[in-house]
């Protein structure tokens, strides 16, 4: 009998990156989870980041998001990155961008993995490493008046 760490399922996908994208319409928590869904998994993680109403004590009044032309790029070569550090069956993160409003989705993401502290470990450091390193920016305006750019690098 061969040893669980023998089976397929228990490494990563041939090409496990499933979706990547920038996009300026809204975002759809269901077609990442699809995106992710691997018979092979038994851990899936999704985290989804949300437009929230105060920053740093102020109410937020506006929000919008911009990106450099190679955010995407930058994206997928983090994806990269996950993939060979984790057994990721399947991956995928949409980060919007344009005008939001309070609780719109601003970025998703999901990993599958064959457990799930795998997963969960993996979807973590996706998420942080497209909020460090991947050029997208945020401009919030405040009711006070005052507005303030935040950026990814």
């Amino acid at each position: 009998m061969a040893s669980t760490s023998d089976h397929p399922g228990e490494r990563g996908a041939q090409d496990p990156i499933k979706l990547i994208a920038i996009r300026d319409t809204a975002l759809s928590l269901d077609e990442v989870f699809r995106a992710v869904g691997d018979d092979a998994a038994g851990g899936t993680a999704l985290f989804v980041g949300t437009v929230r109403d105060h920053d740093g004590g102020v109410d937020v009044a506006e929000l919008g998001y911009s990106c450099h032309p190679s955010a995407e790029a930058e994206m997928r070569r983090i994806a990269e990155k996950v993939v060979a550090e984790f057994p990721v069956r399947a991956l995928a993160a949409v980060h919007r961008v344009g005008d939001l409003r309070v609780g719109d989705l601003a970025v998703v993401v999901a990993v599958s993995c064959p457990h799930r502290g795998e997963a969960f470990e993996a979807c973590r450091k996706l998420i942080d490493d497209l909020k460090h390193e991947v050029p997208i920016w945020k401009h919030q305006k405040f009711s006070d008046g005052t507005e303030e750019w935040v950026g990814a690098c």
